[in-house]
């Protein structure tokens, strides 16, 4: 006898067509049958050992988060309910051209310095990889959600050219092709990019069109944070287009924003010039978020020249008054590539976590300035994590009408206050954008957050309520599944998803985290 039966669910499949009711039963990891219809038809119905009746519950396949940064926090926290709560059962890390493998012991330590405001330092973590293939084998001894990786071309850089901003030599090229078709190999499902991170946002186009040949020569895909996102988006968008046409390689745009006040309402032209791009045959997809600021570290937002040898050359360069000067006038004046080329405005930055006790008083604050900014980039030694409030409601709820839009939560859970799309992304989607504003129907909707993502991944099995596929689930109230994390309390889980599974397991049983640790890595699929 099978495991489980869950009858009478209002099942939301995940390729966007209408809903339907049926009974549906999952045994060994897998989605063993489902029989549409079964109590209005008369039919025998299935059994199983265990039954869940799901009467006013939407079944769906699992959420896949398109852009977490849980690379660490996979490891460190085994209830994970940030995500499990949400109905996340795949996350994909090795966001933003910066993550932990490929490193050598060198190269370690400055990532991880690099990226203590988005994942912590690490002090908690056994570093007991240095490849792709060894970080996934960590992941698959046990974990609360599936993850997929992406090579950060950033960390290649530092590996193989380090932290200068220069051209990589032929050699040093031949070098990082090579470390990404090995990543590729080991089970990576593409190559992400920083593009206003250091040291990744060194590598000219020339050297990015290379490594997204052999992106491209394994069925990947390439996934840019870009150049600007503030002053030059459209042309960032435009110069990721032509790149990843040039090398023949699938495009998928990170938390593919219009910010600042330079494009308010500019929405539209975006999606003009994806859609010229799509008409042409390129391959292209994208994700957001369901909300208008953003989030990352205070280091981040630094002009490019001031982090070119690595974090500790930063710290100098801070340290010294007349640089620190520089610094200041490249953001406040010129406006800084780090900032996206928009001068910057202080009162648009909140304060969301740091590491050191003693600076906890500026948490939930806004900046007054760039003197209390650098003192705080030298006492936290670059970790503290930000807000920054410049994003247009209009251009969220545009995006996210589009064909090619995925979901992605970018969720940082660092800091004392993060940002509250850690906690809620999806259940804001289902809850905000379907059942108060309808901007998008419930069946549409989830399909950006299932069947299309894993279209973009290539996982043959998932993403899809269909008999064979991964009884990776979750079950929701359509008329009570809501965010319950908001900017002042960004921390508290959602509502009304009292059922998530992972391999046909529970994860989430009615409304609480379980024990069970079902999530492995999801490596690449070949060709």
């Amino acid at each position: 006898m099978e495991e489980l039966v869950i009858r009478d669910a209002d099942v939301v499949d995940g390729s966007g067509q209408p809903s339907y009711r049926a009974d549906v039963v999952v045994d060994g990891g897998r989605i063993v049958s489902i029989v549409k219809e079964a109590a209005d038809a008369g039919c025998q119905r299935p059994k199983a050992r265990r039954e869940l009746d799901a009467e006013g519950l939407v079944l769906s396949p699992g959420f896949i988060d398109m852009h977490a940064h849980s690379d660490l926090a996979l490891l460190r926290d085994p209830d994970h309910s940030a995500k499990a709560a949400q109905g996340v059962t795949l996350e994909v890390l090795g966001q933003d051209g910066l993550s932990y493998a490929p490193v050598d012991d060198r190269t370690l330590a400055e990532v991880r310095r690099a990226i203590t405001g988005w994942n912590g330092y690490g002090d908690d973590i056994d570093f007991d990889w240095r490849t792709v293939g060894e970080y996934l084998d960590r992941l698959d001894r046990g974990v609360a959600v599936n993850a997929a990786y992406l090579i950060p071309q950033g960390t290649v850089r530092a590996l193989v050219v380090g932290w200068e901003d220069r051209e990589a030599t032929p050699r040093e090229l031949e070098r990082m092709r090579q470390s990404v078709a090995e990543g590729l190999e080991q089970g990576a499902v593409g190559l992400s990019s920083g593009l206003t991170y250091t040291p990744g946002m060194y590598a000219k186009d020339a050297e990015l069109t290379e490594l997204c040949r052999v992106v491209a020569s394994y069925g990947g895909y390439y996934c840019p944070h870009h150049r600007s996102y503030g002053a030059g988006a459209l042309e960032a968008y435009a110069e990721m287009v032509a790149l990843t046409r040039e090398a023949g390689c699938a495009l998928h745009l990170a938390h593919a924003t219009m910010n600042f006040g330079v494009n308010e309402g500019r929405a539209p032209e975006l999606l003009a010039l994806l859609d010229r791009a799509l008409a042409d045959g390129a391959d292209i997809s994208l994700d957001t978020y369901p909300y208008t600021p953003g989030s990352t570290t205070l280091a981040a937002v630094l002009p490019s020249w001031a982090g070119e040898g690595g974090p500790e050359r930063l710290l100098e360069r801070l340290a010294d008054d007349a640089t620190a000067e520089r610094i200041r006038h490249d953001l406040e004046v010129t406006g800084s590539d780090g900032c996206h080329g928009v001068p910057m405005d202080w009162a648009t930055i909140e304060i969301s976590g740091v590491t050191d006790p003693a600076l906890a008083r500026h948490v939930g604050r806004r900046l007054d300035g760039w003197r209390t900014a650098r003192e705080l980039l030298l006492a936290d030694r670059l970790a503290t994590a930000i807000l920054q409030h410049v994003g247009h409601e209009e251009n969220v709820r545009q995006i996210m009408r589009h064909r090619v839009h995925t979901g992605g939560s970018d969720g940082i859970l660092q800091g004392a206050k993060p940002h509250p799309r850690a906690y809620g992304t999806f259940p804001h989607y289902l809850g905000r954008y379907v059942r108060e504003l309808g901007v998008l129907s419930l069946e549409e909707c989830v399909a950006r957050l299932t069947g299309r993502p894993a279209a973009r991944l290539r996982l043959p099995d998932r993403g899809l309520v269909r008999e064979g596929h991964r009884a990776d689930l979750v079950l929701f109230d359509p008329a009570t599944v809501a965010a319950g994390s908001t900017f002042e309390e960004p921390r508290v889980l959602p509502s009304g998803i009292p059922h998530v599974l992972v391999d046909g397991r529970f994860v989430i049983e009615d409304g609480r985290r379980t024990d069970v640790l079902a999530g492995r890595s999801v490596r690449r699929t070949p060709r």
